[in-house]
């Protein structure tokens, strides 16, 4: 393969593609001590609590719900089987981020800074081991796609990158003044960038999202098991990968850990047309006033709706 960037977000439209303004909403988790979670959440990350209700919470930055979390003490963690690999909250700036880095430094919280070129992040889990990213997008500084056969980036230069390489925190935390306070909540811009799921196969996945709910394929690489996907060309809303091994095993009901992720398009317009898609695929899915409800190839609960407060609960 020639040193190129092979994003298809031109040479691969989806067959029927989502509409350009579709994006990620709520992320809803199953979990074993609410209490404990809601703690992280708030004080480690520095999320705000929107309400709770029995063995039910959520949480934000104070607009629309970012997680949904349900408490079940008694649900196993099933390892090795199909489900998050992590959601990602994009915060609206480097400064943002470098708040959060300050935080999560000031409370000894484990994590891992990583520059991707077309996103600064850091990668962590929650006291539960769900995966979390906290990103804030930067594509001045280039694209990311696969290059010489392998996923990387390219900078705004034109040099080839691991797209991996450590941050560079000093640099960014010199951005907070003396007068910035890390121990405020994010501010109402954050929201859930993407989502990155384990799949048992990567090809039905890719056709599932590419071809019956329409996302553009941004980049795919199967000998890496991995695949990113998204609507109007941002690098990526979904990341698709096989890094449990080929034919991971779906989890059953009312285990620990993804119970549903989001979908928001911009229009019920929109969200009929996904479902007739879906309906001719021959997918099972349940249909509601407020969106669908469906299952993708390794049995990830996908929530596909116009309303962003909506849930299929």
């Amino acid at each position: 393969m020639t040193d190129m960037d092979v994003q298809p977000s031109a040479r691969n439209p989806a067959p029927a593609e989502i509409h350009p303004g579709t994006r990620m909403g709520a992320v809803a988790l199953t979990v074993a001590n609410l209490e404990r979670q809601l703690r992280f959440y708030q004080e480690v990350l520095g999320l705000r609590l929107h309400r709770r209700v029995g063995p039910t919470a959520a949480v934000g930055a104070g607009g629309e719900d970012l997680l949904r979390l349900t408490e079940n003490p008694n649900a196993p963690r099933l390892r090795g089987a199909t489900g998050l690999y992590h959601f990602a909250v994009l915060v609206p700036d480097r400064k943002e981020l470098a708040r959060v880095l300050a935080r999560l430094y000031s409370s000894g919280y484990r994590h891992h800074p990583t520059d991707h070129v077309m996103t600064e992040t850091t990668y962590l889990s929650d006291p539960e081991g769900n995966g979390i990213e906290i990103y804030a997008d930067t594509p001045e500084r280039g694209t990311w796609g696969v290059f010489n056969g392998t996923f990387g980036a390219r900078t705004s230069d034109g040099a080839i990158t691991s797209g991996r390489d450590p941050l560079d925190v000093e640099s960014l935390l010199s951005l907070l003044g003396a007068e910035d306070r890390i121990d405020v909540p994010m501010p109402a811009q954050t929201k859930i960038g993407h989502v990155h799921l384990h799949v048992s196969r990567l090809a039905p996945a890719v056709r599932f999202y590419h071809e019956v709910v329409g996302f553009q394929v941004m980049s795919s690489l199967p000998e890496a098991g991995a695949a990113f996907v998204s609507a109007g060309g941002y690098h990526h809303h979904l990341g698709l990968n096989t890094w449990l091994g080929e034919g991971a095993p779906t989890p059953p009901p009312g285990v620990l850990g993804l119970l549903y992720y989001t979908i928001v398009v911009p229009t019920r317009g929109e969200l009929d047309r996904i479902g007739d898609r879906l309906d001719r695929a021959g997918d099972s899915l349940l249909r509601s006033d407020d969106g669908l409800l469906v299952r993708d190839p390794s049995s990830n609960r996908v929530w596909i709706t116009d309303r962003a407060d909506s849930s299929p609960e």
